[in-house]
């Protein structure tokens, strides 16, 4: 395709992505005060008007909006995460439309592999990152001095929120980069286990950086899931080299090793007589 048809098509995919993510935020925007109902939820034991007071496992705070211009930017920004998220299908359709025609067969393949197991896997992750936010509430609350109230603005929770889900959406998206890796064949399956030991302890420094709050129950929600993804992706990819060994030895030198050379076809061919009648034709 010339270069302005290319640019037209990629006007009309934008026009259609923009379009669902619009349309979805404006559904949202109707529902937006049960939105961020659902999203405050995690906070446990703090509604309006809680003041803290007694142990840390009863203290609590304020549920807080600051500014007259807050309520409205708070139900802007939910509204649009809600429309890009529940589009997500439309706009990420598109995108595979455009880039489609541009890849080959097994390039093809990848990304279908990559859009069918890395978008469960990150909902998973956001899952587990909604799961555990009380409970990092709790730790973070425990915090607050005696004789204190603890201000919690709407705005400063959405963004922790935000930021955990996306650390473990993103880092369950581990497993779908190593075996595509393996796909490749950019590393094979001997290696991605030679690797467990760092990678067990890469994983656990990644999950206490990771989470805010100290506590180990959340860091553990986050590595145990990502250290048995790993895992899978190990067992996965060791049966895609078997797979791969069992179909190359049927080519011809296919069980040989990467350091010995092919045998060379050394017996001569038969030669066919021309047909007396064709001598002289071109």
């Amino acid at each position: 395709m010339p270069l302005g048809e290319h640019l037209r098509e990629l006007r009309n995919r934008l026009i259609k992505a923009v379009g669902a993510i619009l349309l979805v935020t404006v559904v949202a925007a109707l529902f937006y005060k049960q939105l961020i109902g659902f999203l405050i939820d995690p906070l446990p034991g703090c509604a309006p008007g809680g003041l803290g007071g007694g142990t840390d496992a009863e203290r609590c705070g304020v549920i807080s909006l600051n500014g007259l211009l807050s309520p409205f930017s708070l139900a802007l920004k939910v509204s649009i995460t809600a429309g890009v998220v529940a589009a997500s299908p439309v706009w990420l359709y598109q995108l595979w439309v455009f880039v489609a025609p541009g890849l080959h067969r097994h390039e093809r393949k990848y990304t279908l592999v990559f859009l069918g197991a890395g978008i469960p896997l990150f909902l998973s992750g956001a899952a587990v990152a909604y799961w555990i936010l009380p409970t990092t509430a709790r730790v973070l609350i425990s915090f607050t001095p005696d004789e204190t109230t603890n201000l919690l603005p709407v705005d400063d929770f959405l963004d922790l929120a935000t930021r955990m889900v996306l650390v473990f959406g993103l880092s369950f998206e581990l497993p779908v980069f190593l075996v595509l890796l393996n796909l490749g064949g950019v590393i094979t399956a001997r290696r991605m286990i030679g690797w467990w030991r760092g990678m067990l302890m890469g994983i656990a420094a990644f999950a206490a950086l990771a989470t805010p709050s100290t506590d180990p129950l959340s860091m553990l929600l986050l590595a145990v899931p990502i250290s048995l993804l790993y895992l899978g992706a190990c067992a996965t990819a060791w049966c895609n080299d078997r797979r791969r060994k069992r179909t190359g030895r049927a080519e011809p030198g296919g069980s040989l090793q990467d350091t010995q050379a092919s045998p060379m076809g050394l017996t001569p061919a038969p030669v066919v007589p021309r047909d007396s009648t064709s001598i002289g034709r071109p």
